[in-house]
């Protein structure tokens, strides 16, 4: 999600994939008509994204090593989304390792969640090898929390775009949360790419992004069952069933 958009109201039809506009409105209304806090917003999203994960990799399933999880987490809010999804996956008994290059740490909400984290002992990685093959010996799948909506890889630049080009080169399982990193969000250019980033698993959080309609991946959940019906109603959006109690919907 990001910055504000118009005032989505007068949608005349429902919506399964969401524009940056449409997403920035969805999360204005979260923020200040329903009053949720960014942290909470990150909580319900990411242990629900968490949750994604242990559906296509459940534990029972997996070796010792299969249950070490790379969790790759940028500068906006894609990295809150990241720290809270490895803090979860740790909470559910697998072994994730953060690498969070460039730490937003002016914030509170990225201070608060990679404390949360460092006092979990989640351990934090100082580099990422620049063997593709030391990273695809030690961990059983990687998490793609580097890029959100909204955010441009030239407006991070540097350790960012190392990054994605070593993810494009993991031969472990690929979830990306959100959107995949690189992709524009709207028209998914970079999906088709031989050098853009294949993931296996896509999360969308809330709701799926219009890019989200190139994904060609295994398993695509939409991931954050909170959305006010008003709300839904209102910005006329066409959100998945879920079963029961279940937090996660497989599309």
């Amino acid at each position: 999600m990001s910055a504000a958009g118009p005032d989505l109201a007068e949608a005349p039809e429902e919506r399964r994939f969401l524009s940056i506009a449409e997403a920035a409105a969805l999360e204005r209304e979260l923020l200040e008509d329903y009053r949720f806090g960014r942290q909470q917003l990150a909580e319900l999203c990411d242990h629900a994204s968490a949750v994604a994960v242990t559906k296509v990799f459940p534990l029972a399933a997996l070796s010792r090593k299969q249950r070490t999880v790379l969790v790759v987490c940028g500068p906006e809010q894609n990295g809150a989304v990241g720290l809270v999804c490895a803090r979860h996956l740790q909470v559910f008994e697998y072994e994730p390792t953060i690498f969070y290059p460039m730490r937003s740490l002016d914030t509170a909400l990225h201070r608060d969640l990679t404390t949360q984290c460092e006092k979990m002992d989640i351990p934090f990685l100082s580099y990422l090898p620049m063997e593709v093959q030391l990273i695809n010996d030690v961990y059983g799948l990687a998490v793609d929390a580097v890029l959100g909506p909204g955010t441009e890889l030239g407006e991070v630049g540097g350790p960012c775009t190392r990054v994605l080009a070593t993810l494009k080169l993991l031969s472990i399982p690929l979830v990306s949360l959100d959107i995949p990193s690189g992709w524009d969000a709207e028209t998914g250019s970079d999906a088709e790419d031989e050098d853009g980033l294949r993931p296996d698993v896509l999360v969308s959080v809330a709701a799926s992004k219009r890019c989200a309609g190139r994904f060609s991946g295994r398993h695509h959940f939409v991931a954050g069952r909170f959305v006010p019906d008003d709300v839904r109603r209102k910005l006329a959006l066409r959100l998945p069933g879920y079963t029961r109690t279940d937090c996660v919907v497989a599309l």
